[in-house]
């Protein structure tokens, strides 16, 4: 075959290429399927399925697709982390009260290379002092908290930036 069929050959197979559209897993641990009536002062009142409904317009309008999950069980979501490393392009993990517990989650992080970014809909700093400190947040790409539902959108912002860069 000459080299110039070939080339012509290979742009019009790179142009047909259908874009890679990047994937975000959002992981969502204990009593947050709670939300909307488990202590709304602290909380809000904004439900997990709306939570799960804004991020996902919001990462349609930047074509990225969303998995959302929430489990109560810690080997549930270490099982969804380790997944993660292996199917998506990012990860955004409100581990909840595993945050300050559970050194399973810091390690299932720690074994991907996929960016974790850590959401809380509170201020963990501005509240009891034993969630003042995160197992999650040294091996995570960074941590997002305080601002409510408005923190997984954020998230989303965050990892797709990140993930424009690489």
């Amino acid at each position: 075959m000459n080299m110039a069929l070939y080339r012509g050959l290979q742009a019009i197979y790179r142009e047909s290429e259908p874009l890679m559209r990047k994937k975000i897993i959002v992981l969502n641990g204990p009593n947050l399927n709670l939300l909307g009536s488990r202590e709304p002062e602290t909380y809000g009142s904004t439900t997990l399925a709306e939570i799960e409904a804004m991020t996902k317009a919001h990462a349609q309008s930047l074509e990225i697709e969303i998995d959302f999950r929430q489990t109560n069980i810690e080997g549930t979501l270490v099982d969804w982390i380790q997944d993660a490393g292996e199917t998506a392009d990012g990860v955004i993990l409100n581990a909840a009260a595993y945050t300050h517990t559970s050194i399973a989650v810091h390690d299932a992080i720690s074994a991907i290379k996929t960016p974790v970014v850590e959401v809380h809909l509170s201020n963990i700093f501005a509240r009891e002092e034993y969630r003042h400190h995160s197992f999650v947040s040294d091996v995570a790409a960074g941590v997002i908290c305080g601002f409510g539902a408005t923190g997984y959108i954020l998230a989303v912002d965050a990892l797709a930036a990140m993930l424009q860069r690489k």
